[in-house]
This record gives C-alpha cells, sequence and structure tokens, in this order.
C-alpha cells in the first residue's frame, strides 16, 4: 500500500534568492533591533567610560639674528640661529635630558608610576608613547620652514600643559648650560694658547737678554783687558825712556866734568873765557843747531840724574795714563748691564705681545650673559586642550550603531539559512518515509 502524499519540494540553496533573505531578516526585526542595541549600547558605554586623552603641541622656530649677536661677535663661539633650534632640537630627542627632567619633577608624572616598576620603566613607558618630536622635510630649502613640533598625549588627571612647557623650557635650559660649558672650555683653551705664547715670548726675551749681557759684559771685559795691557805697555815704555835719559845724563856729566862745566854754559860763552881783556863785547848767537846736554853742567845733569833714580811713578809724565785709568774706573760697572738686570717688570720690554695681551684681557673680560641668551623663539606654547582626542565619543556611537546592525543583520541572515536547512533536511526525511 502507497501513500500518496507528496511533500512539496525544498527549495536548494541555488534557488533561495535575495527576496527570501530580505523576507527573513524582515520578519526577525526584534532580533536584529535587540543586536543592534546592545552593540551600540556597548560602543556608547565603552566611549563614556574609556579615559579620555588629551594632545598638547609647542611649535619652536630659530631665534631672532640679534638674540645671538653678543655670542657670535665673541669672535670665539659662531652659534647661527638653524643651528641653534638643531642643538635645541638634539636635546629635546635626547633620552638622557628626558630621563633628567622625569627624574627632577617626579610629582608632575605620578600618573605614569607603577607598583613594582622601577623609575627608568615608568619613564619608559611615557617617553615611547606620550611624546613625539616632529621636524620639517629636509628636502625643503626655505629657511621660513624651519620648526620644531613637539606633541605629547597625555590621559585625564595629567598636568600635561605644565609637563610640555616644562620639558621645552628643560631642554633649552639644559642647551644653554652646554653652550655655557662649551664657551668657558674654549676661553679657558684660548687664555692657555695667549699664555703659552706669552710665556714663549718671555723665555724669547730673557735668551736675548742674556745674551746681550753676555755681549755687553764680553766688550767691556775685552775693552779692560786692551786698556790693561795699553797701560803696561806704557808703563815698559816710560821705564825704558827713564833709563835712556838717565844714560844720556851719565854721558853728559862725563863730558861736562872734563870740560869743567859746572854751571849751564853755551859754546859762545866757553869761547869768551879764552879773551878775558875784552870782557866789554856783547855778543848775540844765532844758532839753530840743539846744543849739546853737557852744557847744562854737571850740578844740573846731577840733580836730574838723582831726581830721574829717586822716581817711583812715570805715569804722570804721559797722559794717555791718566786717560787708560780713567776709561778702567768706567769699565768697573757697566751701567747698561746693572739697567737690564735690574728691571722690575720685563714684560713691558716683550716684542710683538702687544696683541697677545689684548686678546688675553678681552677674552678674561668677556662677560656673556647666558640667562639673556635665546636659543630658540617658542612660537606657540602648550594649552589647555579644549577637548580630548580619544575617545571620539560620536564616532564610536556611529560606528557602533552601524557594527550593530550589521553584525544584527548577520546573524538574521544566519539564523534564517539556517532554519531553511532544518525545515530541508526535515521534507527529506518525511519523503523517504512515505515512500
Amino acid at each position: 500500500m502507497s501513500s500518496s502524499f507528496r511533500a512539496p519540494p525544498v527549495p536548494t540553496a541555488t534557488e533561495i534568492n535575495f527576496l527570501t533573505l530580505f523576507d527573513a531578516v524582515k520578519r526577525q526585526k526584534k532580533f536584529i533591533f535587540v543586536v543592534a542595541s546592545t552593540v551600540a549600547l556597548a560602543a556608547t558605554a565603552y566611549a563614556f567610560m574609556v579615559t579620555p586623552e588629551y594632545q598638547v603641541s609647542s611649535l619652536l622656530r630659530p631665534a631672532a639674528i640679534n638674540e645671538l649677536d653678543a655670542l657670535n661677535r665673541s669672535e670665539i663661539y659662531q652659534l647661527p640661529p638653524s643651528q641653534a633650534l638643531v642643538k635645541v632640537g638634539s636635546s629635546l630627542e635626547s633620552y638622557e635630558v628626558r630621563l633628567s627632567y622625569f627624574r627632577n619633577n617626579q610629582k608632575l608624572f605620578q600618573t605614569f608610576v607603577r607598583p613594582g616598576r622601577t623609575l627608568e620603566q615608568s619613564f619608559e613607558e611615557f617617553n615611547r608613547n606620550s611624546m613625539r618630536i616632529s621636524l620639517p622635510d629636509p628636502k625643503k630649502g626655505d629657511p621660513l620652514s624651519s620648526y620644531i613640533l613637539v606633541d605629547m598625549n597625555y590621559p585625564k588627571g595629567v598636568d600635561g600643559v605644565s609637563i610640555l612647557n616644562g620639558f621645552v623650557n628643560y631642554a633649552i635650559a639644559s642647551e644653554k648650560e652646554k653652550v655655557a660649558a662649551d664657551l668657558k672650555v674654549i676661553v679657558s683653551n684660548r687664555l692657555n694658547e695667549l699664555s703659552e705664547k706669552m710665556n714663549a715670548a718671555r723665555a724669547n726675551y730673557e735668551n736675548d737678554k742674556a745674551a746681550r749681557i753676555a755681549k755687553l759684559q764680553e766688550g767691556s771685559d775685552l775693552s779692560r783687558a786692551r786698556l790693561e795691557d795699553e797701560r803696561r805697555a806704557l808703563h815698559a815704555q816710560l821705564k825704558t825712556v827713564r833709563a835712556d835719559r838717565i844714560s844720556q845724563l851719565n854721558e853728559a856729566i862725563g863730558i861736562a866734568r872734563s870740560l869743567g862745566i859746572r854751571k849751564p854754559a853755551t859754546p859762545s860763552s866757553m869761547s869768551d873765557a879764552d879773551r878775558a881783556g875784552s870782557s866789554s863785547i856783547m855778543r848775540t848767537e844765532v844758532n839753530n843747531q840743539q846744543t849739546p846736554l853737557y852744557f847744562m853742567g854737571v850740578d844740573a845733569l846731577e840733580a836730574e840724574k838723582t831726581a830721574l833714580q829717586r822716581r817711583t811713578s812715570d805715569d804722570f809724565t804721559s797722559a794717555r795714563i791718566g786717560e787708560i785709568d780713567k776709561e778702567l774706573k768706567l769699565l768697573e760697572k757697566n751701567r747698561e748691564i746693572e739697567v737690564l738686570k735690574d728691571r722690575k717688570n720685563e714684560d713691558l720690554f716683550l716684542a710683538g705681545v702687544e696683541p697677545l695681551r689684548a686678546e688675553s684681557a678681552r677674552l678674561r673680560n668677556l662677560n656673556i650673559d647666558m640667562n639673556r641668551l635665546k636659543l630658540v623663539a617658542i612660537d606657540r606654547q602648550a594649552l589647555e586642550p579644549l577637548s580630548p582626542i580619544n575617545p571620539k565619543k560620536k564616532l564610536l556611537i556611529i560606528f557602533g550603531v552601524f557594527l550593530g546592525l550589521a553584525l544584527a543583520i548577520c546573524l538574521a541572515l544566519f539564523r534564517s539559512l539556517y532554519s531553511v536547512h532544518n525545515v530541508g533536511s526535515k521534507n527529506s526525511q518525511m519523503t523517504r518515509l512515505s515512500q
């Protein structure tokens, strides 16, 4: 016996069209509404429950030329505004500067400190996720595009404005300290160099002075030796002249005795002695020949001889001896040598050191007020933000609504397909049973 019941044919998967799916989804409006509302409410709750995140920024630009004029006019340290901006940017990016600022201002970073973490670990979290440095495109050569932008993201409850502005000022102050330290080292090195040059000039002066004194002393000694040699030669000469004179006197004394001349006489007077009767005759003798010495008479010759024999020094007989004694007396003290040795401030006599003294005085009196030095211009300081950047509540709610609808529709479609599949399976079983 066979049954006449025939089940309606079950549509296959390929026979399910979009209209059928739409009808199936439409019948699950309540389900879709519940799922979409749940997801939207979850997104809304997340948007209002998550901790808001704020962002502040500070913009730095190159300082004006006159702000660095005092430093650049020192002629020992050149720092153009663009290079100063780069230096400050390096300090802002420096891990050491950031960590030092973190350590010195721990009250501002209490939110980032976690139990069980070291100070460096807490700083690492802040440094990695909170602060960012933006620089202009290096391919652009326009000087107007030179800037440094410092951004900082921070959660609610953190004084981000004070942290960022304090950090920018701390980095600028740190770079000022480096510039001051570099300037101090450069000035110290330059002063040491000038001091070495002054010492070299002093050494050259001492050498020149010693050489000059030695030359003057040598000249004095040579002149003294020559004068003493000349005086000894004159003494010997005068002694010889005296001995010769005594010999001449001895010879003349012998002649005068043999002629019986006791008193000074002349040749004419001796001829008149032979003519006793002509005593009334006066004669005048004209003779260009020297009268022989023996005509001086024995008495005069003996007296001169005795005087010569008793003489102990012949110096008075020569004017040159007196001149030599005077010159030797003058050579006993060389006044030029004494003046050279008695110089008090010998630096005044150094040659070619006036520029060194002037440069040294300029460097010692160099006074650059680093507190007034402005490395960069803070074009925009960090200000309290009007609204958080995260979360974006409106976007999250809209996204939650759309995500809920999409998820609800997908679930509704899945349920519809699952129901159709179950109905098809039951119909197939009933068909097999009826057969």
